[in-house]
């Protein structure tokens, strides 16, 4: 559910789902060190640096879990994404993140705690970029920038993703993602992502 998805607190009443801006995220130095909170609208309108997290998901045979975002997505609407996630909450661990975002996005429930790959913040450098929903990268207008924690889990049972997260899902091989990679419009900050998981997994650095 990265940059964009609605999610539905206990706290709330089922018929009031909270509106994806309203939103509380912690906002993170470079250092990746707390410093505030803002709502998410005001974290993306002034490009605050905040927390998201990356799963990769992969099932029984080893095919990675591949899908096509919602048109309406706040950010990198219609693209292609190897990942699935979303924004940590206030308060919210990286690691609990990873859990919630990929049951809620998969449909599943009793997946395995994602594990815990590495950090990374986006854009490199942490240079917000251009902003405004014309720029080449899709991000909100004000930019922005964000410290995106990857984690893999293994997906071995029937998923039903979100219809209003997910317009298109299919697991495919590795060789089919590689020969996507130039076809498809993908997220730029998952696409970072897959980069640096293939060269850690090839025996290069991080």
């Amino acid at each position: 559910m990265r940059a964009g998805g609605a999610r539905t607190r206990s706290a709330v009443p089922l018929s009031a789902p909270v509106d994806p801006a309203e939103e509380i995220l912690d906002v993170v130095d470079a250092h990746d060190r707390v410093v505030g909170q803002a709502p998410r609208g005001e974290v993306y309108a002034r490009g605050l640096r905040h927390r998201c997290v990356f799963v990769q998901v992969r099932d029984a045979e080893g095919r990675l879990f591949v899908h096509r975002r919602t048109p309406g997505k706040l950010v990198f609407p219609s693209m292609y994404d190897m990942f699935v996630g979303g924004v940590v909450g206030a308060g919210e661990s990286y690691d609990d993140a990873a859990l919630r975002e990929a049951e809620e996005e998969l449909g599943v429930a009793g997946l395995p705690r994602p594990v815990p790959l590495f950090r990374f913040l986006y854009p490199p450098g942490g240079d917000p970029g251009p902003g405004g929903p014309g720029s080449p990268r899709g991000v909100p207008e004000g930019g922005g920038t964000w410290w995106s924690a990857v984690y893999e889990v293994r997906c071995e049972l029937p998923v039903h993703p979100q219809a209003e997260e997910v317009a298109w899902h299919a697991f495919l091989t590795e060789a089919e993602v590689e020969r996507r990679l130039g076809e498809w419009p993908w997220v730029p900050d998952g696409l970072a992502a897959y980069r640096r998981l293939k060269d850690l997994r090839s025996g290069g650095r991080e």
